[in-house]
């Protein structure tokens, strides 16, 4: 059941936000400031393009975390975060894409807060 859900996902809007957080990955690691960034929205890619059956645990992040979650937001978690938010609520208007709405809804969270997040296997 995972399988196929993560096939309809890719139809339903995954591929494009996965392909978001890859441009926006490759264009942070350009600068040596960036490539932290960079590289955390390249690992987040990864999980949009196959997302059920794995969950974000959120937390864990100490000061440095912290830091780099507000610079985050700043540069361009917001605009991802909306991205998710938008796919999400247009999923949620029928019953069929509740499922990937949410999985959105989800990925909007770890938009916001990338640093300190674990994917875990559920």
């Amino acid at each position: 059941m995972k399988f196929l859900g993560n096939l309809l996902w890719l139809v339903l809007g995954g591929i494009i936000m996965a392909m978001s957080w890859a441009v926006v990955g490759l264009i942070l690691c350009v600068t040596i400031i960036g490539i932290p960034f960079g590289v955390q929205c390249l690992k987040i890619a990864g999980f949009v393009v196959w997302p059920f059956g794995r969950d974000i645990a959120l937390g864990g992040f100490g000061v440095m975390g912290a830091i780099g979650n507000i610079i985050w937001i700043l540069v361009c978690g917001f605009e991802l975060c909306v991205g998710h938010l938008l796919f999400g609520l247009l999923l949620c208007i029928t019953i069929v894409g509740i499922p990937f709405g949410f999985q959105h809804f989800k990925l909007a969270k770890l938009a916001l807060i990338p640093f300190g997040a674990r994917i875990c296997d559920v």
